[in-house]
């Protein structure tokens, strides 16, 4: 009789950096897992094109990270590849105001800023020393399937999952900059209708600058995309209120901000599996829950994710073993836990966004005088402050 028994105990599909550390985090339990992904398609889809992305991370995706033996080396990469952000400011369209600070959450950092490309490229490193891990392009049987393929991959239409999506029509714009001027560890963000803008603290080459995420409407953000250098850069001068490139910074304002590198567009979108386990699979990251990027929670939350499924299996090691990985009710656990968090920060995102993207000046002297009345809420900002860290 022929042997079927799975010769993997996990197979991770997506080589993202949720399924890689997804896979680091099982293999640390003594798993056999298989991490298989077609080969490596390029940032936005560009063959050949630069990752010029940065994302936030929060205090709980920095501390699995640094179970994974990945977190000291992304700090010790050179170039930098790890910015702190001390304090966050947040402008509004009509004088709102809302500031964050490590030192009123009584915490060394409220985030850090990381190099998309090098945190890839460290768990990728971590990989090759995993002793129960294997690579593959090809899926393979295993007890349990981790889709971690991304809000455009093929797990929906696999198994047969609807989606509830909701598509902005804005995209998003990434870039890295330099500016002439300390960026002293703030994070800066303006809301205003109809776009979102961020810069994020991240050092290029030992020389000050930011991760740009500007959020708007797609006909606005192709104009934009299609800009030369010079002219990209006097717009973005403009909507941060900052100097143009032959100007004097004003007091206050990020600096003369310049173009590092290319950039790189996608398009925004709120969107949630209606099921996210059943016999033998699960979903993870943005193939479960894709959120706007304007709090910069998407990847905190796919970490988030991969920190509870590995916690719901280490426990079923210890308790139940006898129970299957790929178990309905050991699945149902890991997505139980999740759905509440996601779920709220899919409807914040998604609230500020609608708030803000509505040309009304009674609207808009409104969310202006809300943002000032939580800055003067003290237990609030912590409220806030603490979701974010946590994912």
């Amino acid at each position: 009789m022929k042997d079927t028994t799975p010769t993997f105990d996990v197979c991770v599909r997506g080589r993202g950096a949720v399924g890689q550390a997804l896979a680091l985090s099982l293999a640390r339990l003594g798993l056999r897992v298989a991490l298989v992904a077609p080969p490596v398609a390029s940032q936005a889809g560009r063959p050949g094109a630069p990752d010029v992305r940065t994302y936030a991370l929060g205090a709980r995706a920095v501390a699995l990270l640094g179970q994974l033996r990945v977190w000291d080396a992304l700090q010790a990469a050179r170039p930098g590849a790890a910015t702190r952000v001390t304090g966050m400011q947040i402008a509004g369209d009509a004088g709102g105001e809302l500031a964050f600070s490590a030192w009123q959450q009584q915490v060394r950092e409220l985030a850090w800023i990381v190099d998309a490309a090098a945190l890839e490229r460290e768990l990728a490193t971590a990989l090759r020393f995993a002793p129960h891990v294997t690579l593959t392009e090809a899926p393979v049987s295993a007890a349990l399937t981790a889709w971690c393929d991304g809000r455009d991959g093929a797990a929906h239409e696999a198994l047969g999952i609807k989606v509830e999506r909701v598509d902005y029509g804005h995209r998003a714009i990434a870039a890295r900059l330099v500016c002439d001027r300390p960026h002293q560890g703030i994070a800066r963000q303006w809301f205003r209708s109809p776009d979102v803008l961020a810069l994020l603290p991240f050092d290029q080459d030992e020389q000050p600058g930011y991760g740009l995420v500007w959020s708007l409407p797609e006909a606005q953000a192709d104009a934009l995309m299609a800009l030369g250098e010079t002219d990209f850069e006097q717009a973005l001068a403009e909507a941060t209120q900052g100097p143009s490139p032959h100007s004097i910074p004003a007091a206050g304002s990020p600096g003369r901000l310049a173009l590092a590198g290319p950039r790189a567009a996608w398009s925004l979108r709120l969107a949630r599996a209606t099921r996210w386990h059943g016999p033998g699979w699960v979903l993870l990251g943005d193939a479960a829950h894709v959120v706007h990027p304007l709090a910069g929670q998407g990847l905190n939350l796919g970490l988030a994710d991969v920190d509870t499924l590995a916690r719901v299996i280490a426990e079923r090691q210890q308790r139940e073993a006898w129970r299957p990985l790929g178990d309905e009710r050991l699945l149902a656990r890991y997505a139980r836990e999740r759905a509440a968090p996601t779920w709220l920060m899919g409807r914040f995102t998604d609230g500020l966004w609608q708030l803000f993207a509505q040309d009304n000046a009674a609207l808009k002297e409104l969310r202006n005088r809300g943002l000032s009345l939580v800055n003067r809420l003290p237990p609030l900002k912590r409220w806030l402050a603490s979701q974010a860290l946590q994912g």
